[in-house]
């Protein structure tokens, strides 16, 4: 490889030239001390530096997640704070793409190899910006919501040096999957992000995920029970590693650990509900999900796989009140076993239905939204994960390619239709703001996204009314 170079407002950056992209790697963008928001790191330097090897994970302990997605070969450290740059052309004005990695605010990082965005600036002539910023207790303390500060200063350094890698600052889209998309509708409902994007895409965006104030305070209290202090000013010295064992107790033993550590509702990074918030933000939106989200995390799951239609029934009346929705969903699913039902129930409650409430809300203000539907079933392990979380993006991010994909994915040769397909969506909306198939309105159009579907062309409009209509009388009543 050859080396590629950058001259930035605050200094040069060397680093290497990969079939025509320059990428450079491990940029420091902020400063922080431990549950602080961060700062912009302006400091100065003359000479080159070395941006040729990724920056350290933020602290965690890698989950499933990443173990399925590559995980990372850095290191991690407190001291996390680097985004990294992809860029066909240093001295172009090309439209930016910031990648928001998911990992359920615990895990995860820019560097992970499936996140790579070679393959994005070769197709669709953009820069990508991939970031790390801080994780689990680091990063949600209660209601400290450094994390969210994080990545507003990871757009604000955008904003400030991306005009130096070929990019145009004011032409930026955010973009995440999971934690990832729940991040991008927080950044929308975040005062400090206005104007740092003009764009905005959330994949799979687990936006229950986020909190209130009180269940902030209340893991906060179950945190401190779990480092063994009283007060909250008292995890600021306690050793990181030690820290991580109380956030990982708490993880194994609170009511809720889909929540422990997320954004949270205070008077100031997210001052509201985030769903109302991003609905409420004028930037184009395109947001979606997966068919079978849930199935990643109940395929395996003994306590899931043992239920019988008694147990799914009853399951589906917690919900409902009542077991009829067991056989709507029934009729929609029928190759699903009861447990396999349960999981579709579980994928429109934390995914589908949340998204399709932000889309029918964005609507009613009369803005820009686009959404899909994910339904390629990925035929590994019998194909019991379905359409499960997380396996659209590789079709997303272009990138099939990257090693252990297939194990994710398998390898039959129509994945590379769907790929571009999607890509193309993501590119096309990055450049032009238009995901090239209509948009959400009062029809609830959606485009599938398949092997066999054509952007544009395979429209679905009110998917599922029946099943939408169990939600709505249950969020009514």
């Amino acid at each position: 490889m050859t080396q590629a170079h950058a001259s930035t407002p605050l200094g040069d950056y060397a680093g290497l030239s990969r079939d025509g992209v320059a990428v450079f790697k491990g940029i420091p963008y902020a400063v922080a001390d431990r549950f602080r928001p961060s700062e912009l790191d302006s400091s100065v330097w003359t000479g080159i530096r070395d941006a040729t090897i990724y920056g350290p994970q933020c602290l965690q302990v890698p989950g499933t997640m990443e173990l399925l997605l590559g995980e990372s070969t850095q290191p991690t450290a407190e001291d996390c704070l680097t985004l990294n740059v992809f860029s066909s052309d240093v001295s172009a004005r090309n439209p930016v793409l910031v990648w928001i990695h998911g990992g359920a605010f615990t895990n995860g990082a820019g560097s992970i190899p499936w996140y790579d965005g070679c393959n994005l600036v070769r197709a669709g002539n953009l820069v990508v910006v991939t970031i790390n910023y801080r994780l689990g207790a680091f990063g949600y303390r209660g209601s400290d919501n450094a994390g969210m500060s994080d990545q507003v200063n990871a757009l604000r350094w955008v904003r400030n040096n991306i005009e130096s890698f070929g990019g145009d600052p004011t032409h930026v889209t955010i973009m995440g999957e999971s934690a990832g998309g729940a991040s991008v509708i927080s950044m929308m409902a975040c005062p400090h992000a206005d104007g740092l994007f003009s764009g905005a895409i959330a994949m799979s965006p687990s936006i229950p995920q986020m909190r209130t104030r009180e269940r902030g305070d209340e893991t906060l209290s179950e945190l401190l029970a779990a480092a063994r202090v009283t007060h909250p000013d008292e995890l600021i010295a306690i050793p990181a590693s030690d820290l991580l064992n109380a956030q990982a107790s708490v993880l194994t033993t609170t009511s809720d650990s889909l929540s422990a550590f997320a954004p949270t509702t205070d008077d100031n990074w997210l001052p509201g509900d985030p769903s109302n918030l991003a609905a409420a933000n004028p930037v184009p939106l395109v947001i979606g999900t997966t068919r079978d989200e849930m199935h990643l995390f109940t395929a395996f799951d003994p306590a899931v796989n043992k239920l019988d239609e008694s147990q799914a029934r009853n399951a589906f009346s917690q919900q409902f009140g009542n077991d009829d929705g067991y056989d709507v969903y029934r009729t929609h699913r029928p190759h699903h076993s009861p447990a396999q039902l349960v999981s579709a129930m579980r994928t429109d409650a934390v995914f589908r239905q949340p998204a399709h409430r932000i889309a029918d809300a964005r609507h009613r203000h009369g803005l820009s939204t686009y959404a899909y539907w994910f339904t390629f079933e990925t035929p590994v392990f019998g194909g019991v994960l379905g359409s499960c979380h997380a396996l659209d993006i590789p079709f997303a991010l272009n990138n099939l390619d990257r090693k252990g994909v297939e194990l994710f994915t398998g390898d039959s040769p129509e994945r590379d239709a769907l790929a571009h397909s999607f890509s193309g969506a993501v590119t096309s909306f990055s450049s032009t703001r238009n995901a090239g198939w209509p948009e959400w309105g009062a029809e609830r159009n959606l485009q599938l996204l398949n092997t066999d579907t054509v952007v544009g062309v395979d429209i679905v409009s009110d998917s599922e009314s029946d099943i939408r209509e169990l939600w709505e009388l249950t969020n009514d009543g």
